[in-house]
């Protein structure tokens, strides 16, 4: 995946982003410069781990694990939906 290409972010993966705490600097880096592991349909998945040290839903995590599922076209990357991960 060429990942020098323009990222745009779908409705649906803002919506979970909202959903799941990533903010668009982080599905950026993720994407940018997070290991790459095949997902379904033909699309990536990227994983990026970030120091959190903070509270999400009532518990402390150190580490924030950000993983968002991209679709490359012709000239872009399309952030499909977006995982995130609390350890």
């Amino acid at each position: 995946m060429d990942r020098s290409k323009p990222i745009d972010i779908s409705l649906h993966a803002s919506e979970k982003m909202g959903d799941r705490g990533a903010s668009e600097e982080e599905v950026r880096a993720a994407v940018r410069t997070g290991n790459e592991e095949p997902a379904r349909k033909g699309r990536s998945r990227f994983r990026k781990s970030f120091c959190f040290n903070a509270q999400w839903r009532g518990r402390h995590y150190a580490v924030k694990q950000v993983a968002p599922v991209v679709a490359e076209e012709r000239d872009r990357l399309v952030v499909v939906t977006v995982y995130t991960y609390y350890f």
